[in-house]
Order: C-alpha cells, then structure tokens, then sequence
C-alpha cells in the first residue's frame, strides 16, 4: 500500500526525525562544545510565546549581542573616523579591524578583497550597476550585456533600470538555459574580446532555496559557460544576502567579482547595513562620477578637478560611514562562534529542521487523498549542498484549490507564528513557480493588485505564497508548532488519523537540536442617550417595536450625482425579501481607536463619520498605535462620551475614572505631530501626562493618547473613493478603512450557528456583534445580502458601499472579558468558503447644512443593488480590520 496511516496528534509530532533519515544532520549527540553557551541567556521569542519563522527575512539577534555592543559604547568614545583626535583614530582603526573580520569570515583576504560597506545589500548592487565598466551600444567596440537569472530578487532585476540610460542592454536568463548553457560556449578566436560583460546569480533562491552551483563562477569567468552567446569578458556577481545568513562562503574557492550582502539576515543587528566584496582584479576599472566626503585626495571648488583617494574602499565610502553599526559587527560574529561554533554547523542544523518540517508537510494528506499543501521547491530536500532552511508552499483544501495565502498568514497569527507571504520580491520565481504569466502580471495590476498587499487570489488563482525559513536560532520546537497549526486548522476535531506515504521514517525520541540555547533576543456607560437594544434572538428582531423613520427625501442634483456615479441609474430602492423593512439596530461609536464600544440610539454624524468615532489612539513610547492585536486588554479600557458636559469619560476595573474635554487643546503646550494608521499619515496630538499614565498603569506597559487634530487643511488622512466624483476626497478619522462598518443580523445568526458547532457550546448573539467591531448593525432578511448592495440610504443620509471588511484576528477576542479564542477566525473561514470577509464599509459625503444629521437606531435602510453582485475589495493594500 502506497500510504500508511500513523496516529495524528500523537505519532505525528512526538519526536524529531532518526539518524536514519537525517544522517548528517546536526543532532544532540553532535552538538560541538561551542554550540552550549550559558543558561542565563534569554530567546526573546520564546519569552513572548512567538514562533518566528521568518528567518529569511531577517534573523533574530541574541540579547548577548546587543549588551556587548552596548557595553563597548559605554567603555570606550567612538567618533567621526574622517578627524584626527585620539577618538577618531580609535574609531577608524576599529572599523578597518572588522573589515578584515569579514574577509576571515568569507575565507578570504585583502589581497583578494576590499570591503565597500554600504546601507544594504540593495545599495550593494547599485554600486555595482553604476560603476561597471560598461561599453554601450552605438560605439565601434562591442557592446556590453547584463544578464541575470530570473530568479533573482528585484534589487538585482532593478540593476536593469541603470543599465538602460547608460544604453547597455539586459539579458533575463531562467535557470533551466544555464544548464545548457555550455552550447553558449564561445569558440577560442571570440575568447579574445575584451568587452566587459556581467552576469548576476543568486547562490540561493530567497524564493524556494535551491542553492545554484558555485562552481558556475569558475565557469563563466573561464568561458566554460556562456549565460548568451557574445563575445566578450564576463565577470560574476554572486547575490549571497540569502546564502550566507545560514551556509558558510568560502571566496577562496569560488572567487566571484562582486559579492554583495546586508548584516541583519546573519546577526539580526544591526539594520542597515551591508557591504560589497569587490574582487581586486576588477576594483581598478570600476567607474565613479559622484564624490562624497572623505573620497577625494583633493579637488577643487571653483573648477573642475578631483584626485580620489587611492584606497577602493575609501573611493566609493561617500560620506562618513556608519561606525557604530559597522562596529557591532564585531560583536556580532564574536556572538555567532559563541554561541554556534560556526556557519557549517548553522547550515547542518537549519537544514535538519526544514527536512523534518519538509517531509512531515509534504505527506499530509486528508481522508480523500488530496494533498494539504503544495510545496514549490526544486529540490526533494536531500542535502544542505542544494537547498536551504526555506520551505515555500500554498495550502489547499481537500477539493485541491488554494487557500490564499492572506488567509493562512492570518491564522498563523491567531498561533503566534510569524511567517512570510506574497512573493518576496522575486516576481521571476514566483512566476516560475506558480505559473503567473507575463500577462497574467498585468491583469493583476489592472485588478488592482501590486506586490505587498494582502489580494492573494486573482479569479480563483494565488498572486503569491507562504514561505517558511530556519535560522540558527530555530528549534524543533519551533517546526512542530508550524506542524501542529497546519493540522489544527486543515483537520477537523473528527479526524484521528492520516494518511502518510509509506517513505516516512519512524519518528525516533532523538532531537534535532539549536546550537544554541534560547538566546534570541465593566463599567456602565456615562452618557447613553436611550436604552439600549438587548438581543437574545432571531424572533425579537424581527418583531423589534423600534419606531421606524421614513423620511421622503431627496439629495441636491449634484450630490446624487456624485454618489451614484458608479451605480445604474435603473437601479431602484427596494426593500427586498417580501417587503419586510431593513432596520437599524444598533449604533456604536469607538472614541479610542481599539478600545470598548460605546452604544448609542442615536448620534450626530460629522465629517468623517459618526461624530467622535475613533478620533483618539493609543500609542507606545515610539509614538506607534497600538491595537488589540498587540494588547488584547485595550477592549478593557471604555470610553463614553456626554455630550451635555462635553467630556469623554475613560473607565476601567480598578481605576478611578478619568475624564478628558472634547474642545481641542489648541494651544501653544498642544504639539501638533504625524503619526500613521495603516499606510495614511495624520495630524495628531498628545492629550497629556495625567491619562498617559493613567493607560499605562492599567495597560502595565508605557504608552500615551494622542488625538487627531481636526485642521483638516493639514490632515492627510483622506481617502478619495471610487463611484465618488474625481475631486472628492473623503476626510477620516483614525479608521484603517472607511468612515463607517455595517453588520448584518441574519448574517451573524447564519455565523452564529457555525461557530457554536465548532466551540459545542451555546454563543451569545450580543457576544458576536461585539466580537466584530460594527458602527451600524441592521436586521436584514437574508444573510450576507448586504455584500449585493451598491449603497443604502438612512433617514437624511446616503452611504455608498465600498466593499467587504476582511477580518483579523481581533474578532477571536472576547471584547468584554480580553480573553482569546482561535476558533472564530477559523470558523469565520470554513463558513464562508476560505474567506475571512463579514460586514461592508460605508463611506457618506455629508450635506453641508446648518443642522447635524442624525443617526438613530429604528431608522429603515433602503438599499440600491449593485449590477455586478460579485462584490469587490476596497482598492488598498492594508488589512482591512476595524480597530
């Protein structure tokens, strides 16, 4: 039999992969004395209960680190190493003994290499496209090339970009043509040209972690290998940012001309910082026309005259360095032999790990047989030589389509797992992989998806995927806490077994292990202006005695065009589903952003939406906003706003109530500041000492209120929104998304049966409506019927919907008690078909009258169908949850 079953939660996990299947990888037994370092140090993730799996992206640095560092700037005064004084001297003379330290840590010296320390490994290879020594088309010699591999990062495709104004043309090169490339080789009389060409490959795939041959450099510099067919001198770049973060590099051997890398994917710290190695045969030619401080022998002012200085280094340093980070290097690879022994024991073990992670993931299967995941890799994992600690894959459901990665990156977050997702900045592999066409790029953008944001399916297929790496800080544990999720979240609580291919060796009691330790570094309401609307069930929705307004009016002509610019004009207010009329419910406002409801049954609406919604935030001491989803107790915290004795009143268990002036503070103490929400910057400014410390003593960690200023000529907190007219821009609070969210009852009731299956328990209706954070809840017939609308009109108002609310992991918090539950993103998920949507955003232009419009709960909603039902995202790339 091709497959074997094997219990799920108890063989599946229980123990690390045998010698047997991982022979040469790093297991406790082999762990080198210099692999154990002291108990006292500290793995800041595991302290914060995180499964880091973003090695690839940057790695962790070990509190060990950070304190020898600081240590060092506390004994001794490091200062501008371009001045003479004894500081300075101290200060370049420590800056040229780490150069030397990389060049031993890449096997190499500065008779071979200088070091060319830049902001990163981007800066790196800008360099090297500025100052090759290109011959453009056009003249009587023959014209260079550019060539790179397609699975190169953007950093390396960009290259292209400099090589067009200089008229030099660009090669892409799949990886495939290199391995027939020796066809390309060129005859011996063609040899002899010396027209400089350059050819660009990464040593491994931040993509999918394939490691291409380093013995390609040899090649192509002798001619063995042609990426084209030309005549002409090639000279290689070796992309190793991915590479060297967990594989050793030796440049004796592989003798590349350029080697560009950035220090944070090694020692997680410092950020900023890289360098290019230039092999000194090609230093000379290299080409510079810019000069910067401390690159020039002399030079004059008044005419054109510059003598650079003769070391390479010091040549294309423009400017002062950055020497207290270059600094930390030092401690950075004192650290890494600490606390490893050494980059070949890093590769051993990180690839141990993703083996093990690789070959459990790949077996999983459900009860039909349908794969659990489809994993894009070129390798089968056999050996740290070919692939990296990277697994990349996109999970399937058991009819074998996608699952977005938006959607899986979000549930890793409801375990505390931190992985990556979309494409890397790798559109070569990513469409190589996923088989994205050219065009199928295009008509993605056209549908308003760019690289980064969170629209993972395009027509049913996936824009990108999810990535997983290891790094040296990794543990076992760590890949069967990813294992565990995937299981959690793909098979249901009925499950007990699964089928497994019968190549899966017998999981042994024998641990993979870190050569390292852990050493990564209910108050009532103060002004309710009615009763509020209990709900305890569908019947007493629909027999609500709320008073209903209906209000015969109609907006200016030039409002009601704008609004319905992008509806039918044959569309038709209706109240659908036998005439049963659409009501309001409830009404919500959230003065802080993240913090408790406050119910109304009526309420003014401003410019920017019901006046006073979320128009504070708490901030940490870095002045960033911090939601439930970093301090889950912030829902603990209730705001409420009287409006006779202009205060919003701040309560919580065990504090005194606070109380703050609605008036703005606009005078010269009031420090107006930007902050950002989501990708939008916005005015702001501190509301003050005594509530600074009254959040922090509650909350148990630093933090502040800051307020929105309502100068709204300085406020860029705008959004211009489609189906509106092309000047008008929408003014918001510190919303993420739009000025309003709507939910619909049946809708909840329709969820509320899913999760109360899933939880086998009986759920509070009041609970859910809470759960998801709506500003107006309505008593619609049908469920999700909402999503068919193109906008609604309220009494005075009109609101044009703008698309679904995509939930986050806030609605697995209870809002009244901070306590979290996985299971309602999950069951939000398996209702609604591998979506996480649920609720629309409103957006309202309001009329500009002398009287405040008014919201009120009993009011009838009259909704406009939409022609296309199928309805759309809002075009933004941020997650669109409400705070």
């Amino acid at each position: 039999m091709a497959a074997r079953k094997t219990q799920l939660k108890s063989n599946l996990l229980s123990s690390p992969p045998s010698r047997d299947v991982c022979r040469s990888l790093l297991l406790c037994s082999a762990t080198p004395p210099k692999a154990r370092c002291d108990q006292h140090e500290v793995n800041l993730c595991l302290h914060l209960g995180i499964t880091y799996l973003d090695h690839a992206g940057s790695a962790l640095f070990p509190e060990s680190l950070l304190k020898a560092f600081t240590d060092d700037l506390r004994d001794n005064v490091y200062s501008n190493p371009h001045s003479q004084n004894i500081s300075s001297k101290l200060t370049y003379d420590t800056i040229e003994h780490v150069r030397y330290r990389i060049l031993q840590h890449f096997h190499t010296t500065a008779e071979d290499y200088t070091i060319i320390f830049t902001s990163g490994c981007t800066a790196a290879l800008k360099l090297v496209a500025e100052a090759f020594p290109w011959i453009p088309e056009g003249t009587k010699q023959p014209s260079s090339r550019f060539c790179y591999l397609t699975d190169s990062h953007t950093s390396v495709v960009g290259m292209r970009g400099i090589t067009v104004s200089m008229n030099v043309l660009s090669v892409p090169v799949e990886p495939k043509e290199m391995l027939l490339s020796e066809k390309n080789r060129l005859p011996p009389e063609e040899q002899n040209c010396t027209t400089p060409h350059l050819f660009s490959y990464p040593a491994q795939s931040n993509f999918s972690g394939i490691k291409y041959p380093l013995s390609w450099i040899q090649d192509i510099k002798s001619g063995k290998l042609c990426p084209i067919k030309i005549p002409g001198k090639w000279f290689v770049l070796l992309d190793a940012a991915s590479y060297v973060s967990t594989s050793p590099l030796d440049l004796r051997v592989h003798q590349a001309d350029f080697v560009p890398v950035s220090f944070y994917k090694i020692f997680g710290f410092p950020t900023g910082l890289g360098a290019l190695l230039v092999n000194n045969r090609i230093a000379p030619f290299l080409r510079k026309t810019y000069f910067g401080g401390g690159t020039a022998a002399a030079y004059l002012a008044g005419e054109d005259f510059y003598f650079p200085r003769k070391s390479i280094a010091e040549r294309f340093e423009d400017g002062t360095v950055s020497f207290l980070d270059i600094i930390a290097l030092k401690h950075g690879f004192d650290v890494l032999e600490r606390l490893t022994g050494g980059m070949e024991n890093i590769k051993q073990h990180t690839f141990a790990l993703a083996h093990y992670t690789y070959t459990v993931l790949s077996t999983l299967k459900y009860a039909n047989g349908a794969p659990v995941v489809h994993i894009y890799s070129d390798t089968d994992f056999s050996s740290p030589d070919v692939q990296g600690p990277i697994i990349n894959f996109n999970m399937l459901d058991e009819n074998g389509e996608v699952i977005g990665f938006s959607q899986v990156d979000k549930m890793a977050s409801l375990y505390n797992i931190h992985v990556r997702t979309g494409c890397f900045c790798n559109t070569g592999a990513c469409q190589m992989h996923l088989g994205i066409s050219n065009e199928d790029i295009r008509r993605n953008l056209q549908a308003g998806h760019i690289c980064g944001d969170d629209i993972d399916l395009v027509d049913g297929r996936p824009t990108g995927s999810v990535r997983i790496s290891f790094g040296y800080m990794s543990t076992f544990e760590d890949a069967q806490t990813f294992l565990k999720f995937i299981i959690a979240t793909r098979f249901s609580k009925s499950d007990t077994e699964v089928p497994f291919q019968s190549s899966v060796t017998k999981l042994t009691t024998e641990s993979v292990r870190s050569p390292v330790r852990d050493d990564c570094p209910s108050c009532d309401n103060a002004n309710t202006l009615a009763p509020r609307v209990h709900i305890l069930d569908r019947d007493l929705w629909e027999n609500s005695s709320a008073a209903m307004k209906t209000i015969d009016w109609q907006p200016p002509a030039t409002a009601s065009e704008s609004i319905r610019a992008a509806v039918s004009e044959t569309a038709v207010p209706t109240c659908r589903r036998g005439g049963k009329p659409i009501t309001v419910t409830n009404i919500y406002l959230y003065p802080i952003k993240s913090c408790s409801a406050f119910e109304v049954a009526e309420w003014p609406v401003g410019n920017q939406g019901l006046l006073y919604d979320r128009n504070w935030m708490v901030v940490n001491q870095n002045g960033v906003c911090i939601t439930q989803k970093q301090e889950p107790r912030l829902c603990l915290v209730n705001p409420s706003i009287d409006l006779k004795q202009n205060i919003m009143v701040i309560q919580a268990e065990g504090m005194d109530p606070i109380s703050l002036p609605l008036e703005e503070n606009t005078g010269k103490e009031a420090v107006i500041c930007e902050s950002k929400v989501c990708s939008h910057r916005v005015k702001t400014y501190d509301c003050g000492e005594r509530i600074a410390d009254w959040l922090s003593m509650f909350l148990g960690r630093s933090c502040r209120l800051i307020r929105q200023s309502s100068d709204i000529k300085n406020n860029r907190h705008q959004k211009n929104t489609k189906g509106l007219a092309p000047a008008t821009s929408i003014s918001l609070s510190l919303v993420n998304e739009a000025q309003y969210l709507l939910i619909n009852v049946a809708s909840i009731l329709h969820l509320k049966d899913h999760i109360s299956a899933r939880l086998e328990e009986p759920l509070e209706i009041e609970e859910l409506i809470r759960r998801f954070r709506a500003n107006l809840v309505i008593s619609a017939p049908e469920s999700f019927e909402e999503e068919e609308w193109a906008e609604i009109s309220i009494g005075s108002l009109r609101f044009q919907v703008v698309g679904p609310c995509s939930r986050c992991q806030i609605i697995c918090i209870d809002q009244q008690s901070g306590e979290q539950n996985k299971e309602f993103l999950q069951s939000l998920s398996a209702a609604r078909g591998r979506k996480t949507n649920f609720g629309v955003y409103l957006m309202n232009q309001p009329l500009h009258s002398s009287f405040p419009d008014i919201l009120s709960v009993g009011s009838q909603v009259l909704p406009v169908l939409k022609e296309n039902p199928e309805i759309q995202p809002p075009p933004s790339s941020e997650e669109k949850c409400s705070g």
